[in-house]
């Protein structure tokens, strides 16, 4: 079966609009364009019912972390993205760092006061979930089109929290310019030709900015991560490929995971295209024949194999 669908029709709401379809499915605005949303481990967490990979990999709290992002705007249309990329996100003015700060959490503590009633709740990880250590910039959206994400991110640390960006990697500008405590980036093709078929790039020249990029995170001080998600039909091709950008950009890790039939994808890609566990494992395989990185984890309820470059993790917390 042919893992892709016919696209959707593109369609611009109102911001009114925007907001409220975003809210229906679960996202609080902070501010004026910047958003929260509790993730699934996050609920199963409280519930007793397990934890993130992050966890297990760098021993992040799942029940501690905010997921969000400053901005839903994106220069790329991924197939696999999750957010309703057939709708342009209607353009407003940028809140200030320290409003986003500020708003994100008092959405964080609004999203969790809901689950206090709840008999199955941990009532003692209710209670520290109040007080959120880590903040994963990440929820939707390309974080680097916010102009002010540095001093973001140094807002979110001068609350002794910890911070994770993910970018797709198209602001080399910005990229050279924050310093999270983790820094993602996401790579999710081995050339351009697959790139475009994959990401449905919106400009001309992401994929040289891409690249640009990679050279960029291989002098960065912070810890770095590319990340790498694999839709069967469309990026599960040119091992060799992934692995010359890998010792390009020489991240500390790598993480390889499946593409998660979730949210708006669904409308684009059959279920068919989530690649299994096995799947994934097997290609980290091909990957590592081509460079000196070494499996150093797994997780298989998540369909993510952790590379690097000497099998081991150092955990952040």
């Amino acid at each position: 079966m042919n893992p892709l669908k016919i696209h959707g029709c593109r369609r611009m709401l109102t911001s009114s609009n925007f907001e409220s379809l975003l809210k229906k499915h679960g996202y609080h605005m902070a501010g004026s364009h910047s958003a929260v949303k509790t993730c699934l481990w996050l609920n199963k967490s409280l519930r007793g019912e397990g934890k993130c990979y992050k966890f297990q990999f760098y021993g992040i709290a799942s029940h501690r972390c905010v997921q969000m992002t400053p901005t839903m705007q994106c220069n790329q249309k991924c197939l696999h993205c999750w957010r309703p990329t057939e709708i342009d996100v209607p353009e407003t003015g940028w809140d200030s760092p320290e409003l986003i700060v500020e708003e994100s959490l008092k959405a964080q503590q609004k999203l969790i006061s809901g689950y206090g009633g709840a008999d199955i709740i941990d009532k003692t990880l209710w209670e520290e979930a109040k007080n959120p250590r880590h903040v994963a910039i990440s929820l939707a959206g390309e974080p680097t089109v916010y102009p002010y994400l540095d001093r973001l991110v140094d807002a979110f640390h001068s609350k002794n929290m910890t911070t994770f960006v993910v970018t797709n990697g198209t602001y080399p500008a910005m990229v050279e310019r924050i310093n999270p405590t983790q820094l993602y980036l996401s790579l999710n093709a081995p050339d351009e030709d697959t790139y475009r078929q994959t990401c449905n790039p919106q400009e001309e020249g992401l994929w040289e900015r891409i690249c640009k990029s990679l050279d960029i995170l291989r002098e960065k001080e912070t810890r770095t991560v590319l990340r790498i998600t694999l839709t069967e039909g469309l990026n599960i091709t040119n091992p060799e490929g992934y692995a010359a950008l890998i010792d390009r950009a020489s991240p500390d890790y790598i993480e390889i995971k499946a593409y998660m039939h979730l949210g708006f994808s669904q409308k684009r890609l059959e279920r068919s295209a989530m690649p299994t566990h096995q799947r994934i494992r097997e290609f980290s395989e091909r990957i590592m024949q081509y460079t000196a990185y070494k499996q150093a984890d797994e997780s298989q309820i998540s369909r993510i194999v952790l590379l690097s470059k000497n099998g081991d993790v150092k955990k952040i917390v």
